[in-house]
C-alpha cells in the first residue's frame, strides 16, 4: 500500500558524514513513527534512530549517539538521517521502516513497511 525509498548513501572515508533520506508515499493513514535500521553482512538488522513525530522524540541506538540526528520534514512526507564522524563499523545496508504496530520501535517486527535499502560504506 504504502512505498518508501531510501536514497543518499554512498563510500565516505572514516570521520566523514552523509545524510540519507526516506520518501514515504501513497500511504493512508499518518506516520508518526519512522525509525532506521542497519544491516551488515552476517549480522542481524539493528535499530540505529527512531523518531516519534507526534510526541516529539528521538531515540538513537547508543553505538551511534552523538554522531547521528533523525529528523522528518513533514511537508515532504521525508524522514532524513544525518550521520557525522562515522567510522568503519557504520558499513551496512541501511533501511527506513514505517507503519509501526508496536512491540518496541527498535523491533524490527513492529513494523510492516521497509525501503530497500541505501549502501553505506566507510572506508580509507
Amino acid at each position: 500500500e504504502g512505498k518508501l525509498v531510501e536514497s543518499g548513501g554512498g563510500l565516505v572515508q572514516p570521520g566523514g558524514s552523509l545524510r540519507l533520506s526516506c520518501s514515504a508515499s501513497g500511504f493512508t493513514f499518518n506516520i508518526y513513527d519512522m525509525a532506521w535500521f542497519r544491516q551488515s553482512p552476517g549480522k542481524e538488522r539493528e535499530g540505529v534512530a527512531a523518531i516519534d513525530t507526534e510526541r516529539g522524540f528521538t531515540f538513537y541506538a547508543d553505538s551511534v549517539k552523538g554522531r547521528f540526528s533523525v529528523s522528518r520534514e513533514a511537508a515532504k512526507n521525508t524522514m532524513y538521517l544525518q550521520m557525522n564522524a562515522l567510522k568503519p563499523e557504520d558499513t551496512a545496508l541501511y533501511y527506513c521502516a514505517a507503519n509501526y504496530k508496536g512491540g518496541g520501535l527498535f523491533n524490527v517486527a513492529a513494523y510492516n513497511a521497509w525501503g530497500q535499502g541505501t549502501q553505506v560504506t566507510v572506508s580509507s
